[in-house]
């Protein structure tokens, strides 16, 4: 239960250096099937721990639910079927309150060919625009470039789990109000790094997640775009590069996309406006703010 890490045999070659038998390790992936009062939902590999997390930032992400009232109960129970299948962990059963907008069979199916990389495609999009309670459009956070630049460094630094095998993917939120890191999760996927944070955020009932911001270290996909907006949370940056579609739902939605956030250097693809630039001289010789502009940023 709960293993992230694991140890294998390898066999380590090193040119100009000889071949050696080793121990390495490796983050664990599992399968983990989510059920809501016994019917199947979703299927998606993930490291394990945090499932509670993973389950309600998927159903979150989803528009099941999105508030702590609606989760009732959570428990792991045995494998497919039943008949006292000995418990591996790896299937969640979630109540849920009567309120909740549980999918149709048709949605359940998808969930099984999509839960693996995320909900890709038109009828996510349109799930998002009609179904997200949260409008990050409204939220008029401004935040210092500056303090995006040092995100990066904030987030490697809380990631345990890649310290000792190189294969997690962190997400991070973070109070840009008084510059807290709120919490940190790793997975071997990305998008299952994301529920688990905004799982702990429905936990702590702290939804929706206005003047924060979302750190990933790795690429700003379109399933992690949809997550965001469907958490409220106002600003997503990534170490790497965004897709277009993932542009293309920050730019609809009213989220500030961010990418290449490297060193002293960020591309924003979508609302710079609340992304203060550092201090430049204007044409008289007085220091002022420069304004991020609208549109595509070269880098």
């Amino acid at each position: 239960m709960g293993r992230i890490t694991t140890l294998r045999p390898v066999t380590r070659i090193a040119l100009g250096d000889g071949v050696r038998r080793r121990a390495d390790t490796l983050a664990v992936e599992e399968p983990l099937e989510i059920r809501i009062s016994g019917a199947p939902l979703a299927v998606t590999m993930r490291t394990p721990g945090h499932d509670v997390e993973l389950a309600l930032g998927f159903l979150v992400s989803e528009g099941i639910i999105s508030r702590r009232e609606q989760f009732r109960s959570a428990i792991h129970c045995g494998g497919p079927g039943t008949g006292g299948a000995e418990n591996t962990y790896n299937v969640l059963d979630a109540s849920l309150a009567d309120d909740a907008r549980l999918p149709g069979p048709d949605e359940a199916r998808r969930f099984y060919t999509t839960s693996s990389c995320g909900v890709c495609g038109k009828a996510s999009i349109d799930a998002v625009r009609t179904t997200s309670r949260f409008a990050a459009v409204d939220d008029e956070l401004v935040v210092d470039a500056e303090w995006i630049a040092a995100l990066p460094d904030r987030l490697r630094a809380e990631q345990a789990a890649f310290d000792r095998t190189g294969g997690l993917h962190a997400a991070g939120l973070f109070d840009a109000v008084t510059g807290e890191q709120l919490v940190t999760r790793e997975d071997v996927g990305r998008h299952n790094a994301v529920d688990k944070v905004i799982g702990w955020a429905l936990q702590q009932d702290r939804l929706p997640l206005r003047s924060t911001v979302l750190q990933v270290s790795g690429r700003a996909s379109f399933e992690l775009v949809q997550k965001a907006v469907m958490a409220g949370i106002p600003i997503l940056s990534a170490v790497s590069a965004p897709s277009s579609l993932a542009a293309e739902l920050a730019e609809e939605s009213g989220l500030t996309l961010i990418g290449f956030v490297r060193g002293r250097s960020m591309n924003i693809y979508a609302h710079p406006r609340r992304v203060r630039a550092e201090e430049t001289a204007s044409a008289d010789g007085r220091s002022e703010r420069a304004p991020m502009q609208e549109g595509r940023v070269q880098g």
